[in-house]
């Protein structure tokens, strides 16, 4: 199964600004990811923008990669708002199948691509109104239609997902990206992207009359997804708050590639020294 791996730096650019880098557990989850998924799942492709690619050049991680494709987000798109856009606009241009996965999300394991249903999320999200508000909350151009959906299904969590049918993978793709250009221009930065990229994935599907399954839920991910998956967002902040918490992860990470993967550890070293 193909993976896909996306860098849109236009968020960071807007947000932070400078020269663009990544943070050093962001690499080494990046690292993992690619070589992970290469050695257990298939091939991997890069969609990322000119910035990404001459970064990722820079540090040698391109060459992990089994292709790489430059990635055009439209600039209607506002990277403040839709900072995860970049991840539609790739799968807009690979069809499926695919397995969408973050850069900071670690499949360990093989997966049974042949047990699984049309499209398989990490897990569902609840519909908890601070983060998943009702459609007529946004703020839309007058024009702008929003398709006769079930707001009632749950929200896809979208940081590792395996799309099967092509059918949804255009149905989606289109809708998100048409809700994202008729967004008006607004500060908040996470209930219109979760809305484009994780409510629409499992309305797309009802449209379609296409089941979405789930890998796992929440409680089980919490008790022993590090077993199978890894996915460090919500450990990203404290990191960066906590310099021993940060250098122990980094360690951890350098000490599995070099493990696994001994033909990389001047790469593990390099991170891990800030000399990348």
């Amino acid at each position: 199964m193909i993976g896909i791996h996306t860098n849109w730096t236009k968020p960071y650019k807007v947000n932070i600004g400078g020269e663009y880098r990544a943070e050093d557990f962001e690499l080494f989850t990046t690292v993992l990811s690619v070589l992970k998924w290469k050695e257990k799942n298939g091939p991997i492709v890069l969609y990322a923008d000119k910035t990404a690619l001459e970064y990722y050049k820079k540090t040698g991680i391109i060459k992990l990669y089994s292709d790489v494709k430059e990635l055009n987000v439209d600039c209607e798109i506002n990277p403040n708002m839709f900072w995860a856009a970049g991840k539609l606009f790739a799968l807009r241009e690979q069809r499926a199948p695919a397995a969408v996965i973050d850069t900071d999300f670690i499949v360990w394991d093989s997966i049974l691509f042949d047990k699984l249903g049309e499209c398989t999320v990490i897990h569902f999200e609840d519909l908890s109104p601070d983060v998943y508000p009702p459609a007529e909350t946004f703020d839309m151009r007058k024009e702008y239609v929003l398709p006769d959906f079930n707001m009632s299904l749950k929200a896809c969590n979208t940081a590792f997902y395996v799309i099967k049918s092509q059918k949804l993978a255009q149905a989606y793709t289109e809708s998100a990206i048409e809700f994202m250009k008729n967004a008006n221009r607004s500060e908040d930065r996470l209930r219109y992207m979760v809305f484009a990229e994780q409510r629409m994935l499992n309305m797309c599907a009802d449209k379609l009359g296409i089941e979405i399954r789930a890998f796992s839920n929440l409680e089980r991910l919490y008790q022993d997804g590090y077993g199978f998956f890894t996915h460090v967002w919500g450990m990203k902040q404290q990191m960066r708050e906590n310099a021993s918490l940060r250098k122990s992860f980094c360690c951890r990470c350098a000490d599995r590639i070099k493990h696994d993967y001994p033909q990389y550890s001047d790469l593990a070293d390099k991170i891990l020294t800030g000399s990348i």
